[in-house]
């Protein structure tokens, strides 16, 4: 095994709340590792803690009232970043981590040319003059699929489209040819038809470019063809991790399963309960008030009395591959008969 390009160790990013409403423990002892090159998925639902990990990475949580606890360790190629100095912190921001934020038009200044702004990332980092730096421009917005680059690049947000304006933040991001690629939901906003395609152009700039990408979604169609390895997180935990192939072919914790049932399947039964889809009951707790004993336990359908009393470590799934390849947070592995559920 290479060295791990990144790895997130006990992650813990809290939030202290106004009017003494307690603390929000966001991301809540969150432990990973992107190797070079792979495309690992985060998956969970709105609130599970998936952008609060991502921007812990780059140390771009506002303090306050947000703070990463002490104990949390962030490492990327040997060198922790939650000790960096902030010049040290700026070099790699951008430049070796670059990150697609979700809403392109509110990441996008609406008083700059799109060319100014995938230009800025080149004269900071890679110290190149103006024309240089617009040439590159030019050079990204050809290389993200954009036609009549050199008329594009003295165009502000607001005359592109939704689609577009995504392709000019994946070129923003890209423009350093950074080492790591951390997308956080880069197709929500879009229609179908331009989501595949820029899961394809991701695809392929990351071939091209041999970095690794870190793939934030709630939605487990969009990993299923793009990811390597998916991590499933639920009330600011990892529930379960394991190699692609192997977490839709065998999900084991009750809360992959009921994602997975709730995808839209074409060879699905037409009469599977009236013909609507699975659902999973209840909603995803607040993070100033998590259930003991395990987090998703008031939601499970296979839940028991330990379930409630004692929380789950992550228990290593076997499945004959590496010890560690999958991983699960439920009390299931010790005791599979109970996966029947109550009625």
């Amino acid at each position: 095994m290479t060295e791990p390009l990144l790895r997130v160790r006990d992650l813990k990013t809290y939030f202290v709340t106004e009017h003494g409403s307690g603390t929000a423990r966001a991301v809540d002892g969150v432990s990973f590792e992107v190797q070079p090159g792979e495309t690992l998925g985060l998956v969970g639902e709105s609130g599970c803690g998936k952008t609060v990990t991502s921007l812990s990475i780059l140390r771009l949580i506002p303090e306050p009232p947000g703070h990463i606890r002490p104990g949390s360790f962030i490492e990327f190629e040997g060198r922790n970043l939650l000790t960096l100095e902030p010049r040290e912190l700026r070099a790699i921001r951008g430049n070796q981590i670059a990150m697609i934020f979700q809403e392109p038009m509110t990441s996008l200044n609406p008083v700059f040319t799109v060319g100014d702004q995938i230009a800025e990332a080149a004269i900071v980092h890679q110290h190149l003059t103006r024309r240089a730096a617009r040439t590159r421009a030019i050079e990204m917005l050809k290389l993200v699929g954009i036609p009549d680059p050199e008329e594009r690049v003295d165009h502000y947000p607001h005359q592109m489209s939704g689609g577009m304006r995504q392709r000019v933040m994946i070129a923003m991001a890209l423009v350093c040819h950074p080492k790591l690629l951390i997308a956080d939901e880069p197709t929500t906003a879009l229609d179908v038809t331009i989501q595949a395609q820029i899961l394809e152009l991701l695809d392929r700039l990351q071939a091209d470019l041999g970095m690794a990408v870190m793939l934030i979604t709630h939605d487990l169609g969009v990993v299923a063809g793009s990811a390597d390895r998916v991590v499933v997180m639920y009330a600011g935990q990892v529930v379960e991790q394991a190699p692609t192939p192997a977490l839709f072919a065998r999900p084991l914790h009750p809360y992959t399963e009921g994602l997975l049932a709730s995808v839209p399947r074409l060879d699905a039964p037409p009469a599977r309960e009236h013909g609507r889809l699975h659902g999973i009951p209840g909603q995803v707790p607040a993070a100033t008030a998590w259930p003991d004993g395990c987090r998703f336990h008031p939601r499970c359908p296979y839940a028991w009395d330990r379930c409630r009393a004692e929380a789950p470590p992550l228990l290593d799934a076997g499945g004959g591959g590496e010890p560690g390849t999958h991983t699960v947070r439920c009390w299931l592995l010790t005791d599979p008969r109970r996966r029947t559920p109550h009625p």
